[in-house]
């Protein structure tokens, strides 16, 4: 049986975990299986002090090879904890993204000058954007909330009966609200149809937990989520050093 990588053909597999902490408890085997997975680039983890009592310790980790999410995962389930929650997702890049098309169209309709000129400029900021989607690199912030969520299926608010124009519209108008914190939150969706119960998962890394309040509150105001989304749980914790997360959270780290 082939154990060897197993890579999407595009974006790389996310692992969210959320544990309950044996406290007193040797957690050294924990640590180097993060260790482990870390010293392969571009693998990352962050690890996090769950707030609240839902859970003691919450991992995120990110690998563009599934076979080595799955290990890592099972090194640190077999540890001194029990997993309350999990959930798989795969980063990928938005179906909404304005198209070359579009752009020109707009570039023209403004009496841009220099279309052609101003167009290259756009390739080059929209290549960036799509590979900091697919391979993000995520930043070093102190504070991480995390909910999956799914688009409704009633009726009079059935996402997938809308046009792929009125998505599009509805979501645009969801990315600009989100463009407005972009200074204050680094904002990583991950795809989940047909990986885990829910169809999106969302990340949001902050220094300040106050901006993470403020951008899903006024984004509730969109469309695209007051009428059309269904929120998860929701999950939020301090960022720290693996061995730091470890021992906030009652394990035995020597170090």
């Amino acid at each position: 049986m082939n154990d060897g990588e197993l890579k999407p053909s595009e974006g790389w597999g996310v692992i969210h975990l959320f544990l309950r902490t044996e406290r007193g408890e040797d957690g050294s085997t924990i640590l180097q299986a993060i260790a482990r997975f870390t010293e392969t680039d571009p693998n990352q983890a962050i690890a996090f002090s769950v707030l609240g009592g839902r859970a003691d310790l919450g991992l995120m980790l990110l690998s563009p090879d599934l076979n080595e999410l799955d290990r890592v995962v099972k090194e640190i389930t077999g540890g001194p904890v029990e997993c309350l929650d999990s959930f798989v997702s795969l980063t990928e890049h938005s179906e909404y993204t304005t198209t070359e098309d579009e752009e020109r169209a707009r570039l023209e309709s403004a009496g841009e000058a220099d279309v052609e000129g101003t167009l290259t400029t756009w390739r080059d900021r929209m290549a960036h954007y799509k590979d900091a989607r697919l391979h993000p690199r995520l930043p070093a912030k102190r504070f991480i909330c995390f909910y999956p969520m799914s688009k409704n299926r009633i009726p009079g608010a059935n996402w997938f009966d809308l046009s792929f124009d009125e998505r599009k519209a509805l979501m645009r108008g969801h990315a600009t609200t989100g463009r407005t914190y972009s200074r204050r939150i680094l904002q990583l969706i991950t795809g989940a149809t047909g990986l885990d119960d829910w169809e999106w998962g969302v990340t949001l890394l902050a220094d300040d937990p106050v901006a993470v309040k403020e951008i899903i509150y006024e984004m509730r105001f969109d469309a695209a989520s007051a009428k059309y989304a269904l929120f998860g749980p929701f999950w939020v914790g301090l960022v720290m050093e693996p061995a730091a997360a470890l021992s906030r959270t009652g394990l035995r780290v020597d170090v």
